[in-house]
């Protein structure tokens, strides 16, 4: 039996080597191929995009072959918000593209990606082409994102949904209990809830506040958008969405806010229709990938450089994958300052936050580049605690209308775990020390006044250092700061109306101000940072991510959300600037 399970063991070994060398293969073939050849738009083509069941991230590789887009390898793929963009400015371009067909339903971005890709949707239209939306179905940012669109059609059979934005929390407070472990913390602010989820099993009163008003914002700006492209009384778009009226299909329909219950094939028969093609005539189709490849680059020979740099994710210290890792930032900074093209600096921040000391490194680095060219801060869909440090340096911050933003506050977390050890595990431990506070900071017990006093005055400290980094980049007093500050999350509209925001916008904004700020708006070049990874390195880091993700979501099931924040917890280090917990609107 020994014998025959390591054959069967070489055999699966051999089969999965088999498979990735096939794929690696076909993807080597297909850069190569596509590489050399021109991409050459067909009249009468529409432009297809895709997003069902896709992730918008800020950018994505410009080739074809990426691990996510294998079946069974990925559940959800990630298509780039730059990618996008560039797709639909070179289909309104060519004059051999004559719409797009919008395919969005069940897009996953957040509100501030979503409007800044409407925007550019509603830019296209200006051309004088068409977009036809369909999907089975409508979610509501995949509606919000679609409603740019001239037409909107629903599957008979579908759903939409469109009844208002809510945020929920996962509170760990009952977790702890039952496993004996003491969280203890130290906060600076009172609204500074992202320690919430590990004391209590609510919200407070002021996280409930905050996020009721940030959320009614964001909801109140989408019934706006929405209302001004399907040509409808905001009063009553409002009314549809607060009292849920979209129950069935024919509701929809009845209250405009779609223009036909039809299957996917007569929407094509619409878009034959549109092009003066024939019923049965195949439709020239082109995907954002393809088209990309014929665009051309704006003053590409220009030596004058805007260089964007990429910060998406959780703020940490060193390097790594997925986040927005200080040693790594810094890197950038200082390749983008040294560089005499680089005429100035945009920093495009997407993040929640994370480690104060990271955030102070790359705060550091800004500062340094911007005595030496301009910075500009472009905030997408969050930019808040230490996401909002490390944009304070900026000479201008640019945020959309429903970026989050703010909660400028600190907090501290230290875990007991004397009971879960002894109790729970039968642990014991025992300590000989030189110094009264040589095991400072000892999860196996209960932390002394002292070492609480030490902390405090810490994570205090960090704060009053987070006000004066945000007081001297916007030039407000500390008072000032203070009044916002407390940990508070801001809608952009909010923030741009107390001062934490100039400009409401979004990136080829804050791009077009550090151009003009720098007298180059008429000739430059734009360059993304950190550059691209090669073929072989993005295939490797996709691969094995994916696989450990299927791998636990398969292995925990239901329990894999709860799985997610605790390894996220397991990351924090030290003194942190986040956001009171992830916040996904839906």
């Amino acid at each position: 039996m020994r014998f025959l399970g390591n054959v069967l063991a070489v055999i699966v070994g051999l089969l999965v080597f088999s498979v990735l060398s096939f794929f690696i293969l076909a993807g080597i073939i297909a850069i190569a191929s596509s590489s050399d050849s021109e991409v050459k738009i067909k009249e009468n083509t529409v432009l297809v995009l895709n997003l069902d069941g896709r992730n918008i991230v800020e950018r994505t590789s410009d080739d074809d072959f990426n691990i996510s887009s294998i079946p069974g390898f990925s559940a959800v793929s990630n298509v780039g918000l730059l990618n996008l963009k560039k797709a639909i400015k070179t289909a309104a371009e060519n004059e051999n593209v004559k719409g797009i067909y919008l395919k969005a339903g069940m897009v996953f971005a957040g509100q501030a990606m979503l409007q800044e890709l409407r925007e550019e949707l509603i830019s296209f239209k200006e051309s004088g082409k068409f977009i036809v939306s369909y999907s089975e179905i409508y979610s509501e940012s995949g509606y919000f994102l679609s409603s740019a669109a001239d037409e909107i059609y629903l599957n008979p059979l579908g759903g939409m949904e469109f009844n208002g934005f809510s945020s929920e929390i996962v509170f760990f407070k009952g977790l702890f209990e039952k496993l004996e472990v003491e969280p203890v913390i130290f906060r600076v602010g009172e609204f500074k809830s992202a320690v919430e989820p590990f004391l209590l099993d609510k919200m407070s009163d002021e996280n409930r506040l905050q996020t009721s008003v940030f959320l009614n914002d964001l909801n109140d700006f989408a019934i706006s958008k929405i209302s001004e492209s399907r040509s409808l009384p905001y009063e009553k778009v409002q009314e549809i969405n607060s009292q849920m009226l979209i129950r069935k299909n024919a509701d929809a329909l009845e209250l405009k806010m779609v223009d036909g219950l039809w299957y996917e094939d007569q929407v094509k028969d619409l878009l034959r229709e549109k092009l003066g093609i024939e019923e049965d005539d195949d439709i020239n189709s082109i995907n954002v990938t393809t088209i990309n490849k014929s665009a051309k680059s704006k003053n590409k020979l220009s030596k004058n450089k805007i260089a964007v740099i990429i910060a998406q994710g959780d703020i940490v210290s060193g390097s790594g994958e997925g986040v927005i890792a200080s040693e790594s930032f810094v890197k950038e900074v200082n390749k983008a300052k040294k560089d005499e093209n680089v005429k100035a600096i945009v920093i495009r921040v997407n993040s929640p936050g994370g480690s104060a000391l990271a955030s102070e490194v790359m705060w550091r680095a800004l500062s340094e580049a911007k005595k030496v060219k301009p910075v500009i801060a472009s905030m997408g869909e969050y930019a808040a605690s230490g996401g909002y440090y490390i944009s304070a340096p900026a000479d201008t911050i640019v945020a959309q209308p429903n970026t989050i933003t703010g909660s400028i506050g600190i907090f501290g977390l230290w875990f007991n775990a004397e009971g879960f050890m002894k109790n729970k595990l039968g642990l014991t431990t025992d300590v000989v020390k030189t110094g009264e506070l040589s095991d400072f900071l000892s999860f196996s017990r209960k932390l002394t006044d002292l070492e609480k006093s030490i902390y405090q005055s810490n994570v205090e400290e960090g704060y009053d250092t987070f006000i004066s980094r945000v007081s001297e980049g916007r030039n407000m007093t500390k008072e000032e700061v203070l009044e916002v500050a407390s940990g508070r999350v801001w809608s952009g509209i909010q923030a741009k109306e107390n001062g934490l925001v100039d400009v409401l916008g979004n990136l080829e904004d804050a791009i077009e101000i550090a151009a003009k700020k720098v007298g180059v708006e008429d000739d430059y070049r734009i360059v993304y940072l950190p550059q691209e990874k090669s073929f072989f390195e993005r295939l490797m880091a996709d691969l094995t991510n994916d696989v450990q993700t299927r791998y636990m979501r398969h292995k925990l099931g239901s329990f894999y959300p709860v799985y997610s924040e605790i390894e996220k917890i397991k990351k924090y280090e030290g003194l942190m600037l986040r956001m009171p917990y992830d916040i996904i609107v839906e």
